[in-house]
């Protein structure tokens, strides 16, 4: 196994990278400031590259110290995680990693469902773009989005998902929105992520070409569909993202379901040795059956 840095600089790097502060990071860890720059010191020695950039507003992460912050605050975490399960007795746990969007859409209003019907699973669950890292053992099961090219992993699709714009009503009525033509007058939210994008509905569904410009652009499905609840213009997103949304009349697909880019982008993944386990298994088997549950009508 390669050279690892002491556990103690990597939680004084942990540390002060969350708190922003060597003081802070000091009477958390209950050491001195002096001790934990000398840890960060250390680390960066080590490393052979600066992990902190240091000035009179205080303390950032470098562009390498927060690489590698991504790769080592999951690991970090998994272990405490880890410690404290077995502190506490707990034998059933899974670590459930998740794309953002999906995470607070979609899964969190069903996991009272499986809560229910598995009590004795301690479920923890975690959500970034980045996907989890399971060499670092940050995660059980990774549910991720976008094309799958993960040759080493299993790959489970979810469902099949309706790519089609959507506007509050009172938007759709204020502009009179009956045509597609007529997007060129009103403003398109931009999601940065999403897999489709406004050129390939238009191209889909018609000759009009995308604009050079968009009236607003995110990075989560989350904030496009918000600003569309809000009336600030058309997003393109998934009809199983707005679910919630359009079951309580807040959008409404622009020129219906039936002019829908349909894909499948999010995935569950696992390692290979990860299959066979209880709480997975009844993870996988509860999330295929929700997934089912989940094809619009």
């Amino acid at each position: 196994m390669a050279h690892l840095p002491a556990t103690t600089t990597l939680l004084a790097f942990d540390a002060v990278a969350r708190r922003r502060s060597f003081a802070l990071a000091a009477a958390e860890l209950h050491l001195t400031p002096s001790a934990v720059s000398h840890q960060i010191a250390r680390l960066e020695s080590e490393l052979g590259v600066r992990l902190f950039e240091r000035s009179a507003h205080g303390v950032h992460l470098s562009d390498a110290g927060t690489r590698y912050l991504d790769r080592v605050g999951g690991a970090l975490s998994a272990i405490a995680s880890a410690t404290e399960d077995l502190r506490q007795g707990v034998r059933n746990s899974l670590y459930v990693h998740c794309a953002p969007s999906i995470a607070s859409l979609w899964l969190m209003p069903r996991l009272r469902g499986f809560a229910q019907a598995h009590p004795d699973i301690s479920l923890n669950l975690s959500a970034a773009h980045t996907h989890s890292d399971f060499a670092l053992g940050q995660a059980d099961v990774d549910i991720r989005y976008g094309v799958p090219q993960w040759s080493d992993l299993v790959v489970e699709p979810l469902f099949e998902e309706s790519i089609v714009p959507l506007a509050s009503p009172a938007f759709i009525r204020e502009h009179g929105l009956r045509r597609i033509d007529q997007l060129r007058e009103v403003p398109l939210i931009q999601s940065n992520v999403s897999i489709v994008q406004w050129p390939d509905w238009l191209v889909a569904f018609s000759d009009q070409r995308a604009p050079e410009r968009y009236a607003l652009r995110f990075d989560r499905a989350q904030m496009s569909l918000d600003a569309a609840t809000q009336g600030l213009g058309v997003a393109l997103e998934s009809v199983v993202n707005a679910s919630g949304h359009l079951a309580q009349r807040q959008l409404k697909p622009v020129f219906g379901l039936e002019r829908a880019i349909r894909v499948k982008a999010h995935f569950v993944v696992y390692p290979p040795r990860h299959a066979g386990r209880p709480a997975l298994e009844a993870f996988l088997a509860w999330i295929h059956a929700e997934a089912s549950r989940q094809q619009p009508r």
